[in-house]
């Protein structure tokens, strides 16, 4: 085997979600690839307003294209697998975990009853199978919804009921839409999360708390404690000796209930606006994990697995080599507590068709920002992104990697919980600029310079950086920090003392 291959280069594990009933079932497992391989069509604005179709193909497609990732299905992956010696199969290759299978009816024989602890065990099999006919240390685990949750009932409670840790054979962990935090709704008072935990039609039990409780806890903890107790939270992941750390963890999360018709689109109604049209916001990520929003619906034409907005996240955090968290800090909001300060963010990578990262107060999303923190306590994180130096043209490999950081700050007054309308500019921004970002590549330190678009003069693809890179203000190796000051007219909004900062740091 090719010593010299790309270490982040390890197995991919897709887990697909949730199919429901026994039809559902029967129609997922004669997709052979669970829906990894879905695309989308849809329709950009030209010049004229002429139609212009923009096709994504597909993750699996794409891993292939562009990472150079093989697909060894050969009639049946697990026989195919089963037949190899140690070290003989490539670790750049893609698998499908088919947990679906022992539960579909068309293949004759007796279906078992699906049990997501069953799915995680058996995924358990499928990576240490992996791991010897592969030679690599560990895989990475992509998954889809409810297969998000099969993942951490590996991560949390089967390898650690036999002793082993996550970290051992989990490298990086990627999730779209999972309902981490459990799926709740809108409508119905709570009746209809009640009905669903205590009846478990079509198994949908296990988006409620306590069987989320059961499938992500160690059975020594279960008992001990074999009922949720006050405060759990679900959404949380354990952090201590041989678990996944959380920053190996990324979670997509989808903003567009609109677009999700399921059930002729009373899922969406029923869950509401602030969600991705089957998971609310709040509940599609793990604190502390890495996590980017798009405006894409939990599935369907426009879902975020078929998205070329996931693809560029998922494909970024696994084969970035660099990290790029930008904050706003130093802020000191005016004393008036009956206006509510909100920020909204937009993050774009050069070359990309795509927005990476949207949080906007129309998509239920924007950044809440606390009146009461001042100066140097007062820092929230606006944007994510990871950069991959080998993704540049081959004309332009002596550029640096450009980003962009859209920053709106808005203001609403409120008194009594209503709109105060006598001073209100609907959709109006107190401040909005553009932060455009330029890094160099890893091996350079980084070297990252940072312009706000109103100080630029043109067009912001005609922009070159000049002068020095931005000086680091953090001595500690591994870790590059600056401080961007916001332009002066925000003074009067924000403080003298508020600006960005940016912390770059070697990505693997």
């Amino acid at each position: 085997m090719d010593d010299n291959r790309d270490n982040r280069k390890l197995p991919i594990v897709y887990v697909r979600g949730f199919a429901g009933g026994t039809s559902g079932i029967n129609k997922a497992v004669d997709d052979p690839f669970y829906g990894f391989n879905e695309g989308s069509t849809h329709v950009r604005v030209g010049a004229d307003n002429e139609p212009l179709f923009r096709q994504f193909e597909s993750p699996l497609l794409r891993l292939m294209q562009e990472e150079g990732y093989d697909l060894l299905v050969k009639g049946n992956q697990r026989a195919y697998l089963a037949a190899r010696q140690a070290n003989e199969v490539r670790p750049d290759t893609i698998w499908i975990h088919r947990f679906y299978d022992r539960s579909a009816t068309t293949w004759g024989g007796k279906p078992q009853e699906y049990r997501l602890e069953d799915a995680a065990a058996d995924l358990r099999d499928l990576i240490d199978e992996l791991r010897v006919k592969t030679g690599a240390p560990a895989v990475i685990l992509v998954a889809h919804s409810m297969g998000g949750m099969i993942c951490r009932c590996l991560l949390q409670k089967i390898l650690p009921d036999q002793g082993r840790q996550a970290a051992d054979c989990v490298a990086k962990f990627f999730t779209y839409g999972t309902p981490h935090g459990g799926i709740s709704f809108d409508l119905g008072g709570g009746l209809l999360e009640k009905a669903r935990d205590t009846l478990g039609i079509q198994g949908a039990d296990i988006f409620g708390p306590r069987r989320m409780y059961e499938y992500l806890t160690p059975q020594a903890e279960l008992d001990r404690a074999p009922r949720p107790p006050s405060g759990w939270d679900a959404r949380r992941m354990p952090q201590g000796p041989g678990a996944l750390p959380v920053e190996r963890i990324f979670c997509l999360v989808g903003t567009n209930p609109a677009d999700y018709d399921v059930a002729l689109g009373l899922s969406s109604a029923a869950v509401g606006p602030h969600s991705d049209g089957l998971v609310q916001i709040e509940n599609a990520y793990v604190p502390g994990a890495q996590r980017a929003f798009v405006h894409r619906s939990h599935s369907g034409r426009y879902g975020m697995v078929n998205s070329e907005e996931g693809y560029q996240n998922l494909r970024r955090f696994l084969f970035g080599d660099t990290r790029i968290e930008a904050s706003l800090v130093g802020y000191r909001l005016p004393d008036d507590d009956d206006i509510v300060w909100q920020a909204e963010t937009r993050l774009s990578v050069r070359g990309l068709p795509v927005m990476m990262h949207e949080r906007l107060a129309a998509h239920w999303c924007p950044i809440q920002l606390d009146g009461r923190r001042k100066g140097e306590d007062a820092s929230v994180s606006l944007a994510t992104t990871f950069l991959n130096s080998g993704l540049r043209a081959p004309t332009a490999t002596d550029e640096p990697m450009r980003f962009i950081l859209d920053l709106r700050l808005i203001s609403l007054r409120e008194r009594g919980g209503f709109l105060g309308l006598g001073d209100h500019l609907e959709q109006s921004a107190d401040f909005s600029d553009t932060l455009v970002i330029d890094v160099g590549p890893p091996d350079a330190g980084p070297e990252i310079w940072a312009t706000w678009n109103s100080e630029i003069d043109g067009a912001i693809r005609d922009h070159q950086v000049a002068g020095s890179p931005r000086s680091d203000e953090d001595p500690t190796a591994g870790r590059w920090i600056a401080h961007i000051p916001l332009p002066a007219t925000t003074a009067r909004l924000v403080g003298a003392d508020a600006r960005i900062r940016l912390v770059a740091t070697p990505w693997t």
